[in-house]
């Protein structure tokens, strides 16, 4: 079972928004400048970049996607502070 993850993610308040976000990333485009437009996230100026994390430092929602949903998919997570488009890119 991993315990750390390293994630991209893009913060945003409208679920559609964050739809329309994973659509696009299936299409193609890049999750840093989707991030860098869109996240209301300090890390959108990182490109989204949340670094490596543990285990249960995310909300429960997040975390639960960052250690178990899969990898390199954009995945909808939505929490307290809003709906997040979450990139796992590994786990250790």
């Amino acid at each position: 079972m991993a315990s750390t993850a390293h994630a991209l993610h893009i913060l945003v308040k409208h679920k559609e928004l964050a739809e329309d976000i994973i659509k696009q990333l299936k299409k193609g485009a890049k999750f840093p400048v989707l991030a860098k437009k869109h996240s209301t996230c300090p890390s959108g100026k990182k490109g989204g970049d949340l670094g490596e994390f543990k285990r249960g430092q995310m909300v429960t929602q997040f975390d639960k996607v960052a250690f178990s949903g899969e990898i390199l998919e954009p995945h909808l997570v939505k929490t307290k502070f809003g709906w997040h488009v979450v990139k796992v890119l590994y786990r250790t």
